[in-house]
């Protein structure tokens, strides 16, 4: 399996993305051409940032400031020259950031910095490149985010930057303060490497480095190299494909009590819990109660099902492999009758390309609550939304 592994310990920017991916291998005239369909040719060359080599991206960009509406219609004027996946992934990109900007400013007219052609061509750019990658999955290390203050549009505000703060807050990535004084990780950046995990770090397991790549921010610091680091590798069997299976049969445990324990399992580190019902010995009825587990986590999973249920014995099928579809999450806008709401979605990917979308349910149940609807009629609305991004159906 060929994954990419981000190393964003100096931070990360949309250029830097971009410029990482195209020294790990990233098709640059595919690239090159994409965004210039958006915004301008980009200027794409080598620098040296504290003694490292590394691919630096000039968007060659006006300032400006655009609504949602303007970068949508931008999208949509450069959908000719840019993949499908990648279009697709930048939309979702644009909606992270869209809804990180509103839970933080509320409703805005403009998307002020992220809204600049930069963003724009920095988002095509950098999704482009990893659509021409084609691996499999993608591992975000810990982003570093700086320290101190940055003057935006807003005023002067704490590192991270409100907006990056609540992207980073919904990605599941894990942060640090890292080296450097100032904004280390911008909201574009923040949005794309959320966009793009797949895997978590800790479920990586042991990998061969097929190809490296740097990719240079603006400032050149002398005592810390500028720069974002992203490493292309292989592994045969990550260790997220193969899982063990746990299960016990009970006979004298009620639905209810099963119910509460496939929760408590689920919220010790089981990836998933099931219970069926069986016919067991002397015509008994019973439930065949069946965990996935990550090898690490089988000996405290099993004991936990022996404590919670009771049991004897907990059979235990070791390294069991599974096909594990790419995933991520992002939000979608929609309206019903007037009102108006971001709902987050959990996306399937198979080789970086969405195959399907789920809304999650609790957030819809909460708005149809709200609107005094059927869940199923929102859910409904929810999925043509979805369908109308290009982002894939549930």
């Amino acid at each position: 399996m060929r994954i990419l592994i981000f190393d964003p310990f100096h931070g990360a920017a949309g250029d830097m993305i971009t410029g990482a991916l195209l020294a790990c291998g990233a098709d640059e005239k595919t690239v090159a051409a994409a965004m210039g369909a958006a915004v301008a040719d980009p200027g794409i060359g080598t620098v040296t940032r504290a003694g490292i080599r590394a691919v630096q991206v000039h968007t060659k960009a006006t300032p400006a400031h655009r609504t949602l509406a303007d970068v949508e219609r931008r999208l949509d004027e450069a959908a000719p020259r840019v993949p499908a996946g990648a279009l697709a992934m930048s939309r979702r990109v644009f909606a992270r950031m869209n809804a990180a900007e509103e839970t933080v400013h509320g409703a805005h007219v403009h998307f002020h910095e992220v809204g600049a052609d930069d963003a724009i061509a920095d988002v095509i750019g950098a999704c482009t490149a990893l659509e021409t990658m084609k691996v499999d999955g993608v591992a975000i290390l810990p982003v570093a985010v700086g320290s101190g203050t940055v003057t935006s549009a807003h005023g002067t505000m704490p590192v991270p930057a409100p907006a990056t703060a609540e992207i980073l807050k919904n990605s599941g990535l894990a942060v640090l303060a890292g080296t450097g004084d100032g904004e280390l990780c911008t909201p574009t950046g923040a949005a794309l490497l959320a966009e793009f995990s797949t895997i978590s770090p800790k479920d990586l397991g042991a990998y061969t480095i097929l190809a490296t790549g740097y990719g240079a921010g603006t400032r050149d610091p002398k005592d810390s190299p500028n720069v974002l680091r992203v490493m292309l590798a292989e592994t045969t069997t990550a260790a997220e494909d193969t899982v063990d299976i746990l299960e016990t049969n009970v006979d004298d445990v009620s639905g209810e009590v099963i119910g509460e324990v496939l929760n408590r399992l689920i919220a010790a580190g089981a990836r998933d819990a099931s219970a069926a019902p069986i016919l067991m010995k002397k015509g008994r009825p019973g439930y065949l109660v069946s965990v996935i587990a990550m090898q690490k986590d089988s000996p405290a999973l099993a004991e936990k099902m022996a404590e919670e249920l009771g049991t004897l014995g907990v059979r235990c099928l070791p390294a069991v492999h599974r096909f594990v579809a790419g995933r991520t999450t992002g939000t979608v806008e929609v309206t019903i009758a007037g009102h108006t709401k971001h709902i987050p979605v959990k996306y399937g990917l198979i080789r970086g390309k969405v195959y399907t979308a789920k809304p999650e349910f609790d957030a819809a149940n909460v708005w149809a609550k709200e609107l005094g609807m059927p869940v199923r009629e929102v859910l409904r609305a929810i999925a043509t939304a979805i369908g109308k991004t290009g982002m894939g159906q549930p």
